[in-house]
């Protein structure tokens, strides 16, 4: 064997510690050659700060000194460019899924993670009415509320009662809507509103898990999950069950929200989940005088939106029937006709799903097999 195919098997061995592929398989390892004995490594990584970097460097050099004559290595350490690092990503989410456990959700159904950096910018209130109006066009959506320490879907949506269990899945409660239906799971079903809830750690992302994997979401046409705020355990879970997801960053207009609301960004990012947009709720209110007033300032969505890169996808202005349809469990969504601003961002949202459906062949042999068996 020549030694620089040898190099190459020994790294495709080595695996990146944070996506946990070969370095090989995600073009992470360029020109290789040996020259007396000593070889000549480039990788690249995905950012010059890398806190792995110290790692990869170490498994390189074992990996590549092992290797019968071969005495020495000049590693050359690097960062991917653009087009490369989009290259890796579209790999990493690919591995993402193929590893992804098995749930009912179906294949052809899309699902909207609802995320926030911070608490009290009505990502709970957006979810509701994104599903409502998605419902309204037709489509049979599932919500899952994963906010389990904050549940509030179950009062917003006014879908109560017990959560019946048939052949060993929970089934999600569901309240015809429209031409559609929304079905909810929340720890409202499960809990009495006003207890506090004193989980944490392995508990919560147990519990976050039991909603995905042991419910029965099959017959849904799209998922919308309102999450906690933040990027802890419970968005880590659900990045983990439901890597083919994406992600809508909800902020309000002022700098502040801005900057905390970039970490949710960056975390689908290091998630390897795609980014479909931001939504900037609370963006201003207009009085009777005529006037537009921005008590929580300007601009804060449209500013987010360009720094990364994505489109902003709606500015949801401060309304009092928003909050009073949130108190008494019936949505604004449900009295906006076509043009209202949540049936727009939902028209919106579903254009950019497809990018979330899975492609390929394996795919398209899946999705033929489960219509065999739908018809058998």
């Amino acid at each position: 064997m020549e030694p620089t195919q040898a190099i190459l098997e020994r790294l495709a061995l080595v695996r990146d510690p944070e996506l946990g592929a070969s370095i090989v398989e995600l073009g992470m390892v360029g020109h290789v050659r040996v020259d007396a004995g000593v070889a000549h490594v480039e990788v690249a990584l995905t950012t010059a700060s890398c806190p792995l970097r110290g790692d990869i460097e170490r498994d390189v050099r074992e990996a590549v000194l092992d290797i019968e004559d071969i005495h020495d290595i000049v590693l050359t350490i690097g960062v991917l460019d653009p087009t490369a690092k989009a290259a890796l990503m579209r790999t990493a989410r690919a591995l993402a899924q193929a590893r992804a456990p098995q749930t009912s959700i179906p294949r052809k159904a899309p699902v909207l993670m609802i995320a926030s950096g911070k608490g009290g910018v009505g990502k709970s209130s957006i979810t509701a009415n994104l599903a409502i109006a998605l419902a309204k066009s037709g489509l049979r959506v599932g919500v899952l509320d994963a906010d389990i320490w904050g549940f509030s879907l179950a009062r917003l949506l006014d879908i109560t009662g017990e959560v019946e269990v048939r052949n060993a899945k929970m089934v999600p409660l569901e309240k015809p809507c429209g031409l559609g239906s929304v079905s909810l799971l929340s720890m409202g079903h499960l809990a009495d509103e006003k207890q506090a809830l004193l989980w944490r750690g392995l508990v919560v992302q147990k519990a976050v898990a039991q909603f995905i994997e042991d419910a029965d979401w099959s017959g849904i046409d799209v998922m919308v999950i309102d999450t906690p705020p933040g990027t802890g355990d419970i968005v880590m879970t659900l990045a983990r069950l439901l890597p083919h997801m994406g992600q809508v960053v909800v902020t309000t207009p002022s700098r502040a929200a801005q900057h905390v609301a970039a970490r949710a960004a960056d975390f689908a990012s290091k998630s390897h989940i795609r980014l479909l947009g931001v939504i900037e709720n609370m963006s201003g209110f207009a009085c009777e005088c005529g006037k537009v007033h921005a008590p929580l300032g300007v601009g804060g969505g449209r500013d987010l939106a360009h720094e990364l890169g994505v489109e902003l996808l709606a500015q949801i202005p401060l309304r009092d029937d928003v909050a009073d349809g949130g108190d008494e469990g019936l949505p604004v969504a449900l009295q906006e006709d076509d043009g209202g601003t949540f049936h727009l961002l939902a028209q919106r949202l579903w254009s950019l799903t497809p990018t979330l459906i899975p492609a390929g062949c394996t795919a398209r042999l899946l999705d033929t097999l489960d219509e065999v068996v739908a018809g058998t």
